[in-house]
């Protein structure tokens, strides 16, 4: 039952991305770039719910930028989850560009790729991430630099951090979790890790009934004189209290929780 049920999550699946396709290419020259930010948090959401995966948002998502948004990183899900919970422009890593249909989307959606291994290519999208911040825009990061196993976080990269320093703008630290929904453990379906594959990782998560994804904003800060390592190393702190307060919620119909 699993399985087929998995299987009509991913054919909805696919047929959302082909609208999303359609929004991005052919709708989006025609919007504002508020109406663009809702279209596709709204078409995140509407993801989520084809996938079976519930969302459930704590705190206040920043309601404008310029914003950095610092979270910690679990699964190619996350980006999915943090637009549906508040539309952010991403830095990525450059394989993302390459992977079927993501990539398009992502691309599409005004996605800031990175070469991770390259110290100038950093320096290069930082300057875009701080002219995006600059120009009034809520940019998203994940410092880890790669995904964890969804139960201890790897420490955090500073160089990112620097866009918020030079644009002087405040970060907002967000914890992810994704939890079982009857129980509120961990769950690790969603991870991408180690061995693991795109498509293999995909239909674990399809193929496991009653996932939450939880979204938790902290308060926003100001660097304050931080430089970008110490800076870094304190967000890690924030967003992993975050995320180890956060419990999943019980047999509740409602999204968000503040």
């Amino acid at each position: 039952m699993n399985r087929l049920r998995a299987v009509g999550r991913l054919m909805r699946g696919l047929v959302h991305v082909v609208a999303g396709f359609w929004l991005i290419y052919v709708r989006f020259p025609q919007l504002q770039p508020s109406h663009r930010e809702a279209a596709v948090q709204a078409w995140a959401q509407r993801m989520l719910v084809l996938w079976g995966i519930r969302l459930e948002v704590m705190g206040e998502p920043p309601h404008s930028g310029p914003v950095l948004v610092v979270a910690n990183h679990i699964s190619w899900l996350d980006i999915l989850v943090l637009h549906a919970a508040r539309h952010c422009r991403f830095v990525s890593k450059s394989d993302v560009k390459h992977w079927p249909l993501i990539g398009a989307l992502a691309t599409g959606s005004g996605t800031l790729f990175i070469e991770r291994a390259s110290r100038r290519d950093a320096m290069r999208v930082v300057h875009h991430m701080a002219d995006a911040l600059r120009a009034g825009e809520v940019v998203a990061v994940f410092p880890e630099g790669t995904t964890g196993d969804g139960i201890h976080m790897l420490p955090f990269h500073g160089n990112l951090i620097q866009a918020a320093i030079s644009a002087n703008a405040p970060v907002v630290p967000v914890a992810l979790r994704f939890a079982d929904s009857l129980s509120g453990q961990t769950s690790l379906a969603p991870c991408y890790v180690g061995e693991d594959t795109l498509l293999g990782s995909l239909w674990r998560t399809l193929c496991t009934p009653g996932i939450t994804a939880i979204v938790s904003f902290g308060v926003p800060q100001h660097a304050e004189g931080r430089d970008r390592r110490v800076w870094a190393g304190e967000l890690h702190d924030i967003i992993d209290g975050l995320r180890l307060s956060v419990m999943a919620p019980r047999a509740r119909s409602g999204r968000r929780k503040k």
